[in-house]
């Protein structure tokens, strides 16, 4: 029998599906239910396994057709339109929150505003605002820094094409300044905070207790065409 492990757009989550009668590839999109409802996702890797775990897969509902990327393609067209509006109204109401993404589901029975604000939110006025021009169930999600970066995305610092919180890390943890020293970088703050103005995740890639066996920093790389210094 065969799983499917599918990730979200919106989700650091990789979900486990049964695809038993459907025939999927790694990076085919496919349909599935989630708790949150239907759902399009990227299939990011294939296991064959001999039976099936006992917590019951659901199963993966389809392959993605055409007119299922069409209708996908249309839902970012109204996503552009609810940003638009939203910030709109949070301006019209003078709230303390910067709306950061707008998921509508592939159903379009429910559109998710993310947000940060520095404190809790009365944003119940501004919900009533947004259910009454868009008409459909609107959801509200403060979520951090970490968060907003990996929703928004950007180049990283390494010129990875995408920051690493959005091209693979599934657990965001904190980052302590104690890791910075143990690895004798400094606190030069303006290399070493990210995009969402935290330090930054890949300081975690070496653990405290491995640092004192890395290499010390080169000052220089010397090549066939000339000297590089850092």
């Amino acid at each position: 029998m065969n799983i499917a492990t599918v990730r979200f757009p919106t989700s650091r989550k990789k979900i486990n599906f049964s695809s038993c009668g459907t025939e999927l590839r790694i990076g085919d999109r496919c349909i599935v239910t989630t708790e949150r409802g239907v759902e399009l996702g990227t299939v990011t890797e294939i296991s064959t396994v001999e039976r099936l775990p006992e917590d019951n897969l659901k199963k993966v509902l389809r392959k993605a057709t055409e007119r299922d990327l069409y209708l996908n393609e249309k839902n970012k067209s109204k996503e552009t339109r609810a940003a638009a509006l939203c910030k709109k109204r949070i301006e019209a109401r003078k709230l303390p929150m910067k709306l950061s993404r707008v998921e509508y589901l592939f159903d379009g029975s429910r559109v998710i505003f993310y947000f940060t604000a520095d404190h809790r939110v009365d944003f119940r006025e501004l919900v009533k605002d947004l259910a009454r021009e868009l008409r459909t169930r609107i959801e509200m999600r403060q979520i951090g820094a970490r968060d907003e970066a990996r929703l928004v995305g950007s180049m990283g610092c390494c010129a990875l094409h995408e920051n690493c919180s959005r091209l693979f890390l599934t657990e965001m943890e904190s980052v302590s300044v104690k890791t910075v020293k143990s690895q004798g970088l400094g606190m030069n703050l303006s290399r070493l905070t990210g995009m969402c103005g935290r330090l930054k995740c890949c300081l975690n890639f070496i653990p405290d207790e491995e640092a004192p066996n890395c290499p010390h920093q080169i000052k220089s790389v010397e090549t066939e065409a000339e000297t590089a210094e850092d």
